[in-house]
Order: structure tokens, then C-alpha cells, then sequence
């Protein structure tokens, strides 16, 4: 059977310069980009809260900052943290060095040491755990700044008065059944008390902001929470209008509307392992097409394949992608045993020259696999 998704722009990732050979390149660019979509459970059955920790802007005379990455072991059997390392030596890291049982948690935390600057950083970690072939990596980000910047530029999305750092939140993974709660801090640029509520608010989320009034030229925390529904899979954004004193804004897109995304998935947790030994079990031939190089127009096709090889029927709930638009053709079930392949095609007319990644994402039925991440990537010349 084939099936066709055609994306029409991808995810840009620019400032790498290309060196000795493009699939190492493309190694690194999957394991950064992961975070920015589902997060996939590793083979070992780890699942990773992040992957990227952005500390947003600091100040040097702050000092070191430190945070954490909290993983699950969702597998069958212990997991160990053989060693975790630095790209240089301004970050220090500590993790949990017993076995992670079937079911607990482990944390890795790091701290950097926020002497250099003011620009800019980027650290990798990378982790090497039990069960795992390749190395997870981890990323820190952020800005050092010499001085305190104002307000105004540290929210620099504004609704009125109403300050955010951005107007699209990332709220993490959803599983069916349950519920994700987690909270932003959001800025009062006027020299007055300002009241927040919120209209036209989407079903499933709840949303509010602690304190209101927020003070003037203060801060509060914008706390939401969102609820799974089954007839939402995958990547769905649920919106709400901030009121500012009773009246709604524009930002300078035009929207007067916040969008707070998540990715919903199936809960398999309650799942006994001969439940999960009889559900579907996809095995891609390969995750990752790198078309190597191609001029700006051209139209790239790749075909992927998989087999199911579970005992029961693979079901796909939805298809996302991180490009602005796409669209893609039904992707039948696919029966015990039955071989499946689906082609991608990426129009690159609206895409700038340099490296280029699109990732697809499928939401399944699979207890082993529930997100699968698939991409599309090479360099446009």
C-alpha cells in the first residue's frame, strides 16, 4: 500500500556550518530538534521530560544556574546512567547513579557556571545509558547578559500592556485519561495594577493568572491546565483571549488570541506486559532520509516502510508535521505481519539555502511506540 504526505515548508535550522560528512551533521540535528516535538520513549524505554532546558535570560553577576532533566523508566527491566559528559568545563552535571527500576524515575542535573559573556550559549550533554546504542543528547540554551534588560524587551510579546515571552507555550506530552498542568510568567509593562481575565477560551483548558491585579512593572505567573480528550491526537493548540482591565489586544501579528500546545497521546501505563506483548509493534526501515543536495525548487520525495510486527492491527491516530503547511492521504492499519509504505514529498520553493529538517510525527496505537518521529533532511544549495 502507499500513502503520500506532501509538505510544503520545513523547520530551518541555520548558523551550523556543514563539514566532513552530512549524516553526522543530521545526528545532530534530530537529536536537537526531538525536544521541539513529541518525545519519542527510547528503546530502553526511557522517556525524557525534555531534551532542551532554556534558562532564558540571565545576568552574569547572578552567578551559576542549575537545572534539572527528569527521566522515566517506562521499559521492563533496570536502566543505569553509565556516564553523562560536557562540552566544556563550564558546566558541572550529577545524575543517579543506582539502577532506574521498571516504573521509577531518575534526574540528571546540571549547573552552569555563567561566567562568559554577555552572549549567548549552547551546551550539549550527552548521556550513555544501559539498553541504548546511541547517546542521548541534552541541550542547555541561553542568553548572559551584563545588565538587567527592561520589561519590555524580556516580554517582548505584547497584548497591550500584558507582556509574554512568546504567544505559542509548549506544554509537553498529554496522555489520554490525564491532564498536564505547568505555568509561565507573563509581565505588567504599565505603571498600574492591570487585571487579567481570559475569553473564548477552548474546551479542555482552564487558564489564569497569579496575582491579579499583577502590580505595576511586575510579574505574575500565568498558570493553565490542560485536559485529554479522545478525540484529539497528537499536536492540538487550545487558545484563550487575555482581557486587560475588560478589554482584549492585538499582539503585532494581529492575533489577540495565546496558543498553549500539547501532544496527546495514548496512556498505555496501566498496560500489564502480556498486554503489551498483544498489541501492534511497528519496525521501520529507517527513520531518516537524507537527501543529501538539492536546489532551492526542488521537489524531494522519500518512501518509508514498516511492518507490524505485533499481533494486533497498527493504527495511526493522526499525522503532524512541523512544517507551517501540509497535508497527507489516510495511512491504512496495517495487519499483523503486513507491510506498509507511505511516501513524503517536501516542496522546497519557499525554503531558504543551508541545512533543512522536517519532522514528521505519527501518534499511534502501539504500546512500544506510541509518538514515532520521522524525518526529511539534507542541504539546500
Amino acid at each position: 500500500m502507499i500513502c503520500t504526505i506532501f509538505v510544503n515548508s520545513s523547520f530551518k535550522m541555520k548558523g551550523i556550518m556543514i563539514r566532513k560528512v552530512l549524516s553526522a551533521v543530521c545526528a545532530f540535528i534530530i537529536s536537537s530538534a526531538i525536544a521541539l516535538y513529541g518525545q519519542e520513549r527510547l528503546s530502553n524505554g526511557i522517556e525524557f521530560d525534555k531534551y532542551v532546558h532554556n534558562f532564558g535570560d540571565v545576568m552574569l553577576d547572578e552567578g551559576p544556574v542549575s537545572c534539572t532533566f527528569s527521566l522515566t523508566n517506562k521499559g521492563n527491566k533496570p536502566v543505569v546512567i553509565y556516564n553523562v559528559t560536557t562540552t566544556c568545563g563550564c558546566t558541572d552535571v550529577e545524575w543517579t547513579k543506582e539502577p532506574i527500576k521498571s516504573g521509577g524515575k531518575g534526574q540528571i542535573t546540571v549547573t552552569y557556571s555563567n561566567d562568559e559573556g554577555p552572549y549567548p550559549f549552547d551546551k550539549s550533554l550527552t548521556v550513555y545509558m544501559s539498553d541504548e546504542k546511541k547517546p542521548v543528547i541534552l541541550k542547555l540554551r541561553g542568553i548572559s547578559n551584563e545588565k538587567p534588560r527592561p520589561l519590555e524587551e524580556l516580554y517582548p510579546v505584547h497584548y497591550g500592556a500584558l507582556g509574554l515571552k512568546e504567544s505559542a507555550i509548549q506544554c509537553g506530552n498529554l496522555e489520554q485519561g490525564g491532564s498536564r498542568s505547568d505555568a509561565v510568567l507573563v509581565a505588567n509593562l504599565s505603571s498600574s495594577p492591570m487585571n487579567v481575565t481570559f475569553s473564548n477560551v477552548s474546551d479542555n483548558l482552564s487558564i489564569s493568572v497569579s496575582p491579579n491585579p499583577i502590580p505595576a512593572k511586575g510579574t505574575a505567573e500565568m498558570r493553565f491546565t490542560v485536559k485529554s480528550d479522545r478525540k484529539l491526537w497528537g499536536k492540538n493548540t487550545y487558545w484563550a483571549t487575555p482581557l486587560i482591565n475588560g478589554k482584549a489586544y492585538k499582539n503585532k501579528e494581529g492575533s489577540d488570541k495565546i496558543g498553549i500546545w500539547a501532544f496527546t497521546k495514548e496512556n498505555f501505563s496501566n498496560y500489564t506486559d502480556e498486554q503489551k506483548q498483544k498489541g501492534s509493534m511497528p519496525r521501520f526501515q529507517t527513520s531518516t532520509y537524507s537527501f543529501g543536495k538539492a536546489k532551492v525548487g526542488d521537489e524531494i520525495h522519500a518512501t518509508y516502510t514498516f511492518k507490524n510486527e505485533g499481533k494486533s492491527d497498527f493504527l495511526i491516530y493522526k499525522v503532524d508535521a512541523d512544517a507551517c503547511c501540509y497535508s497527507h492521504s489516510d495511512i491504512p492499519a496495517a495487519a499483523p505481519g503486513e507491510t506498509v509504505s507511505f511516501r513524503v514529498h517536501v516542496d522546497t520553493d519557499d525554503m531558504k539555502k543551508g541545512e533543512t529538517l522536517t519532522i514528521i510525527t505519527l501518534t499511534t496505537n502501539s504500546p512500544t511506540r506510541p509518538i514515532i518521529n520521522l524525518f526529511v533532511s539534507g542541504v539546500l544549495e
